[in-house]
């Protein structure tokens, strides 16, 4: 029998990371280059090796869970950029998922939608 939709995107995924190097360049409680007022929850960074819609790797939240499995994702619209993006939730717990959330849906100008896993 052949692998529901979900549960095949989920295993996609999680191939995707483990084939990959985990960059964070904006560590937990740091504030964006740009965007000094705009401070991450959590670590921030790529995936090396990978490519987003904006030409750049796919961008990653890091947790405080063990191990490296994608949790979820972040479907993100931004106005100012004019473009969206999956950003993969990995190692989150649901608070940690909650925050990353509230981080895309800040701004006008950014709106996120939460798919948990």
């Amino acid at each position: 029998m052949d692998e529901p939709a979900d549960a095949a995107f989920w295993r996609a995924m999680d191939e995707l990371l483990a084939g990959a190097r985990l960059v964070i360049d904006r560590p937990k409680h740091s504030a964006h280059p740009r965007y000094p007022a705009l401070v991450y929850p959590l670590d921030y960074g790529y995936l090396e090796g990978t490519t987003a819609i904006d030409g750049a790797g796919v961008d990653v939240w890091r947790g405080s869970l063990a191990g490296l499995r994608v949790v979820g994702a972040v479907a993100t619209v931004d106005l100012l950029k004019r473009d969206t993006e999956l950003k993969l939730l990995v190692a989150c717990t649901p608070a940690e998922m909650d925050l990353v959330l509230a981080f895309h849906n800040d701004s006008s100008l950014m709106k996120g939608l939460l798919l948990r896993r």
